[in-house]
């Protein structure tokens, strides 16, 4: 019993789980500030290669952290059951027919930490990225061992399980591609409609503020689609991740500005209604 124990025993288990907590607090420490100078270091370049990789390194951290704590943990208290005599080798054994057991009932637990561990090793997406998966998307807040924690537009917080997770689509890895789709009316001329078009997104890229935005130069690809109501144009932007949809907006604002000015009309859905007179 606790009370009948000799002090040398009660002092020794004291020692081992305040070491423990130490050695716990300083590796985390020294993991948290070498994971942010790293970072710092490559986000300084201002490349999109590097940031890309100091949201991964950020992650693998946090990751490294939480398997070193239960390492030390589990080493200490090994420790202290054997200054208390306690025969380890049992409590093993029995733990291993008890792991057996609930391994049974959590193949669900053991696919999801899996599953994150590819996650990491693959480089699938990391911390920052915006991300679809399961159905749901959001910004990446924390990838864990079982779940990556998104945080949707609208401030929804998503916990999705990583086994879950069949297909994982990284709208933010390295760079973002952004697709317009300018709708000009059937009776204006297309032509002109797309030589304005190109002429405002080159003006775009020219632009101090927007230009370096972008990754590469604007592309018009030409009509897309007859639509039913006018005839689609495609844009296609390459965009630092980060900046996709304010790039976007911006250019849309633009060019619906131009096309007004030069009289060229964005259609919109007509009804017309044709009255037949009774025959009689």
């Amino acid at each position: 019993m606790l009370g009948t124990a000799p002090w040398t025993e009660i002092w020794q288990t004291v020692l081992i789980l305040a070491v423990s907590i130490t050695v716990w607090l300083v590796v985390r420490v020294l993991i948290h500030r070498g994971s942010r100078r790293a970072q710092r270091n490559l986000e300084a370049t201002g490349g999109l290669a590097d940031r890309a990789k100091a949201q991964r390194l950020e992650t693998i951290a946090r990751t490294v952290s939480t398997v070193v704590f239960l390492a030390i943990m589990v080493t200490g208290i090994v420790m202290c059951l054997a200054i208390w005599g306690i025969p380890i080798a049992p409590i093993v054994a029995s733990l291993s027919v008890v792991g057996i057991a609930i391994g049974f009932g959590a193949q669900d637990f053991v696919r999801d930490v899996i599953s994150g561990l590819f996650v990491l090793l693959e480089d699938q997406y990391a911390v920052g990225d915006v991300v679809d998966l399961a159905g749901v998307s959001g910004t990446v807040v924390e990838i864990r061992l079982r779940t990556t924690v998104l945080r949707g537009l609208d401030g929804s917080v998503y916990h999705v399980p990583n086994g879950e997770v069949r297909v994982a689509t990284n709208l933010t890895h390295e760079y973002s591609s952004v697709v317009i789709d300018i709708s000009v009316a059937y009776e204006g001329p297309v032509d002109r409609a797309i030589d304005v078009i190109t002429d405002e997104a080159g003006a775009f890229a020219s632009d101090p503020d927007w230009g370096p935005r972008l990754v590469d130069q604007p592309e018009v690809l030409g009509v897309d689609k007859l639509a039913e109501s006018g005839v689609i144009v495609r844009v296609l932007m390459t965009t630092d991740p980060d900046e996709r949809w304010r790039v976007k907006r911006e250019f849309l604002r633009r060019i619906k500005n131009r096309l007004d000015d030069e009289g060229i009309e964005i259609p919109y859905p007509h009804l017309t209604i044709a009255h037949r007179p009774d025959e009689t």
